[in-house]
């Protein structure tokens, strides 16, 4: 009898314990609440949206809203883990559990929502040309035969294949060796996000970008697809949109010179 009361009792606390893992991983808000941490991938290659500042810490557009929302959900912008992500681990890390969301100059694509959730967009880029500034092209078409630069994990390479044929692909992981495999000349031209382009362009006058933007490329918040993320996402979209509205996020693009 004690034996099987024993039994019995054992596996109503299996049972317990099997809820409240269910009821952790059920929601994360909750679970960010309770851990009183918000965990962000985030970018440290792409000025002015994310990077590290000079005394080493992360910096830059997509930080600050990092610290909206942290400060809207744990009252506390200061309560920010931010962890180092590139635009081919982003969506892995995010997926893994690793981090609770990406702010990390992610546009939204038709691609990318069979695998991650999108909140309301906080931006819209346009991908753009940089070439060495005694560069004479005007255009991207003028690039056919060359070759070209694109960041993997990006939408540049889909990009330059509606708008040009015939090229040569290199790939890199960050935008910091991609800026200078082009100061290297090991290729024509890099074809990136404009707003991160042009934070390299102002910094370095031996390089420029060409007029003409080739897409519409609107960031937004990433976060796990699933019911775990549903109150969290609707948290981050009042965030976004109440920003919009009283005109912070408009202060915030003016304070780093991307305003739209």
């Amino acid at each position: 009898m004690l034996k099987k009361f024993c039994l019995i009792l054992l596996l109503l606390c299996f049972v317990l314990c099997s809820c409240q893992k269910i009821e952790k991983s059920n929601d994360l808000l909750t679970e960010i609440v309770k851990r009183d941490k918000l965990i962000v991938g985030v970018r440290t290659d792409t000025a002015p949206f994310g990077f590290l500042n000079e005394k080493g810490e992360h910096d830059g557009y997509d930080i600050d809203l990092a610290k909206r929302i942290a400060k809207v959900i744990l009252d506390d912008e200061n309560k920010v883990e931010y962890v180092p992500v590139t635009a081919s681990n982003r969506i892995l890390k995010l997926n893994s559990g690793e981090v609770d969301m990406l702010i990390a100059t992610m546009s939204v694509t038709a691609k990318r929502q069979f695998v991650v959730d999108f909140s309301v967009p906080y931006y819209i880029a346009g991908q753009a040309v940089m070439v060495n500034s005694d560069n004479q092209a005007t255009r991207l078409r003028d690039f056919e035969g060359k070759k070209i630069i694109i960041i993997f994990g990006s939408t540049s390479e889909g990009n330059i294949g509606k708008n040009i044929r015939d090229v040569e692909v290199m790939g890199f992981k960050t935008y910091k060796e991609a800026f200078k495999a082009l100061k290297e000349r090991k290729a024509d031209c890099i074809v990136a996000d404009d707003t991160v382009l042009m934070g390299y362009a102002i910094k370095d006058n031996s390089v420029k970008l060409l007029p003409k933007r080739y897409s519409e490329e609107p960031y937004a918040v990433a976060l796990r697809q699933g019911e775990e993320s549903k109150r969290l996402m609707s948290k981050v979209n009042y965030i976004i949109d109440n920003l919009q509205q009283t005109r912070q996020l408009f202060r915030m693009q003016e304070k780093w010179g991307i305003k739209e």
